[in-house]
């Protein structure tokens, strides 16, 4: 079992790569790798086997699970570095028909948990050990077909399928419960039939330790997330500016001084 310290290393090594990739393309939507950076680090370095599957449905973070892909030696370094320019394979939402382990585009909120639930039905009733993974944020929490997913996996008692919700209350326009009140959502899954789990989105250790409760639970399980948009971003953290703007070279600079020296 890979410890908390390597896995530690690893998500800095991905942040430390999509920043450059956020910087040197001129892009926005920092703020929703940041959010996320822990959760994907975690399911890829301490939850996935091989033959797992990782839906990342909110497809604004494309940054985040390419960085983490190249960190699993995946995508190499000169992909990389033609993140969001021409004729490239890492465009701002997740392709398909591009890597195996990114098995369907993703980005149109809302389609990912459909995706997940349907994979994991397919390892149900082959009866094998396989899990499959999904990440989607808060707002598409609006999407219909997110709770259309939530019924048919709690009919199906698809505990082989872990659902991980990036609470960081923010969405394109503004915060969430202005938008469309989802508070107490914990209830609310809860009544759909989800085994809930609420823990601080950026604790590796409380991430780490979900492990052993996935493995004791019959019910479907989903993870809220508790997050922040933009997380180590100074002036933007928590706002909903890190979800378009895209750095400046002093930002870059400061964050990367920041965030290699805190570790």
């Amino acid at each position: 079992m890979i410890s908390e310290k390597i896995i530690q290393n690893r998500i800095l090594n991905i942040k430390n790569t999509f920043l450059q990739m956020y910087y040197k393309a001129k892009a926005g939507h920092l703020g929703s790798s940041l959010s996320c950076a822990e959760v994907l680090g975690v399911i890829w370095f301490h939850f996935k086997n091989h033959d797992d599957r990782v839906i990342l449905s909110k497809g604004h973070a494309a940054a985040a699970l390419y960085a983490t892909l190249h960190e699993a030696g995946i995508v190499n370094a000169d992909e990389i570095k033609t993140f969001y320019s021409n004729n490239t394979i890492l465009p701002a939402h997740p392709p398909v028909n591009k890597f195996d382990e990114i098995p369907f585009a993703t980005g149109s909120l809302g389609h990912g948990l459909s995706i997940a639930a349907g994979l994991a039905y397919s390892n149900k009733i082959r009866n094998t050990k396989a899990k499959v993974f999904c990440v989607t944020s808060d707002g598409e929490l609006n999407e219909g077909s997110i709770w259309e997913a939530a019924l048919f996996i709690s009919h199906h008692e698809l505990n082989n399928l872990i659902w991980f919700i990036d609470r960081n209350r923010f969405q394109g326009f503004g915060g969430t419960e202005e938008t469309i009140k989802l508070d107490p959502l914990d209830r609310k899954l809860e009544a759909f039939g989800f085994n809930v789990f609420q823990i601080d989105g950026h604790s590796v250790p409380a991430l780490m330790d979900l492990k052993m409760l996935f493995q004791k639970s019959a019910k479907p399980n989903v993870v809220i997330a508790n997050t922040v948009k933009g997380n180590g971003w100074i002036g933007k953290s928590d706002t909903l500016a890190s979800h378009y703007l895209p750095m400046t070279e002093l930002e870059y600079n400061i964050f990367l001084n920041n965030l290699n020296n805190a570790s």
